[in-house]
């Protein structure tokens, strides 16, 4: 919400997916705005991510939901993330939502993940999140990251969070992000990290 003398002007952000869990986050973490993903105001439609960096696949979400919308007036934000793990070469890393195939669930692509590692005769690698946001306006585009990093385990423990959350224990901890509470993801999450920058270009609105 921001003041001036004459009016008080509320943002509102349309969030370019339908992922549950990130829609959750996202608004937790952006609770000074209104935030509604975009398939409360159209129809879901598929988008093609044929980029090459989270940040390219970021960009293509936000401008197709705008563009779909129809509306100059709105801002929207795209994310774009996934864990690269080191000893599978930085895999899944951009494939991360579509490991275990296109339509994969959660679970599907967190198991195919443990067994990818397990297969290297190990109970766990290095590894970290990439958090890529991308706001796109009628005027203007813009494009943030944010990183966490830790270690990937070769199976899974916890119930919280969503994706591959309880197989990654970040750096400094010695739970999985599954075990952890919100309060405390929400303090070191990639994402959290990139809605932080993008929050600095969102103040200049």
């Amino acid at each position: 919400m921001f003041k001036d003398k004459h009016k008080e002007i509320s943002l509102k952000l349309v969030l370019a997916t339908s992922n549950k869990g990130k829609v959750k986050e996202i608004q937790a973490l952006c609770k000074e705005y209104e935030v509604v993903p975009y398939s409360a105001l159209i129809e879901e439609f598929e988008i093609v991510e044929n980029g090459n960096t989270f940040k390219e696949n970021a960009l293509i979400k936000a401008r197709a939901v705008f563009q779909a919308l129809g509306d100059k007036n709105v801002i929207v934000i795209a994310d774009d993330s996934g864990i690269s793990v080191d000893i599978l070469g930085g895999a899944p890393g951009l494939y991360s939502a579509r490991y275990a195939g296109e339509n994969a669930t959660d679970k599907e692509n967190l198991h195919k993940l443990i067994d990818a590692i397990k297969a290297k005769n190990v109970d766990s690698s290095p590894a970290y999140y990439t958090a890529a946001i991308a706001i796109v306006t009628s005027t203007n585009e813009y494009s943030v990251h944010g990183w966490m990093y830790g270690t990937a385990l070769a199976q899974s423990i916890g119930d919280g969070g969503f994706g591959y959350d309880p197989m990654f224990i970040p750096l400094g901890y010695d739970k999985t992000l599954g075990e952890l509470d919100e309060n405390s993801k929400q303090k070191l999450s990639h994402r959290a990290k990139a809605l932080a920058l993008a929050k600095h270009i969102l103040q200049t609105f």
